[in-house]
């Protein structure tokens, strides 16, 4: 049983297939096959098993493959000791961002970074995935900007750390001609008989207005799904529907035809956290980058 295998045992639960962990770990899926069929030659109870056609962990596979993720993570810990006695601060680190993320924090982090003394390179990715699937992205990045709606299950405890940057509302967006643009705050009985554009399910603004329909006990007319808020504003800005867009992450968009109005009643909340495995947290370079990005966070909110 050597420190490799393990890893690959582990990606295998948490990206699903033998494909997916060969694309994550930059070898051959040929190679990832090789290394599990080494490994399962170790044990007498299997692994893995067959879905269909993708290979899952056995029961006994999740076992291992969570003590086989504290393995890493201690071997980490020794890298990590060597590292601080060194003083080495310096290296790559890799990000990926949702797109709003990305777009308010990339290139306010790489200024943050570029004043600070013997800072790493940052190699930033967007990477627009559905809630559930931001944790698997830690397998490929180094650290991972993630959004749940507050009301949402919390992120998986094993693997996976989280540190959260922000607490951010969704703030109903109308034209600036709307006859509700007057008003200091909505709440889901004013707004669930007008026409929305709103994200793809699994995106937090659709949670929103899941929330605004159950309260209410009026279907909302979806009349678009738009993920960049961008678009959204600008259809928004036509008159025709209500949209929804983070208070913070959004200041880009172009704000001259809408108006943002707090909506009441609901949870609106979604939280911005950077995710990464264990181990990763343990390199000074990668705690850096979590703290450049927490003082830009900090200043977008002011």
């Amino acid at each position: 049983m050597e420190l490799h295998q393990l890893q690959i045992l582990r990606e295998l639960g948490a990206l699903g297939s033998v494909t997916a962990v060969a694309e994550a770990l930059a070898v051959t899926p040929s190679a990832v096959s090789q290394h599990l069929a080494a490994l399962q030659r170790g044990f007498g109870t299997p692994l893995t098993r067959k879905e269909g056609r993708r290979l899952v962990l056995t029961a006994a596979g999740e076992v291992l493959a969570a003590a086989g993720g504290e393995a890493i993570d201690a071997m980490s810990a020794a890298r990590s000791a060597l590292d601080d006695f060194e003083g080495a601060a310096v290296g790559t680190v890799t990000l990926s961002g949702f797109h709003s993320a990305g777009q308010a924090l990339f290139g306010a982090l790489v200024r943050e970074l570029g004043g600070v003394d013997a800072a790493p390179v940052v190699r930033l990715t967007d990477e627009d995935v559905a809630q559930t699937e931001f944790p698997a992205l830690t397998a490929r990045y180094d650290l991972v900007l993630a959004h749940r709606m507050e009301h949402s299950e919390p992120w998986p405890a094993q693997g996976v750390r989280s540190h959260t940057l922000v607490r951010e509302p969704l703030d109903v967006a109308v034209a600036a001609s709307h006859p509700l643009a007057t008003r200091a705050s909505l709440s889901p009985e004013d707004v669930v008989g007008h026409p929305w554009v709103t994200s793809r399910v699994g995106y937090s603004p659709d949670d929103v207005l899941r929330a605004v329909a159950a309260v209410s006990g009026r279907a909302v007319d979806v009349r678009h799904r738009i993920n960049d808020y961008g678009a959204v504003a600008a259809v928004v800005a036509a008159g025709e529907v209500l949209g929804m867009l983070p208070r913070y992450t959004s200041r880009s968009v172009d704000d001259r035809d809408i108006v943002r109005v707090p909506l009441r009643g609901v949870s609106t909340h979604r939280m911005i956290d950077v995710l990464a495995r264990p181990e990763n947290l343990r390199r000074r370079s990668v705690r850096i980058v979590v703290d450049a990005l927490q003082r830009v966070m900090t200043r977008l909110k002011e």
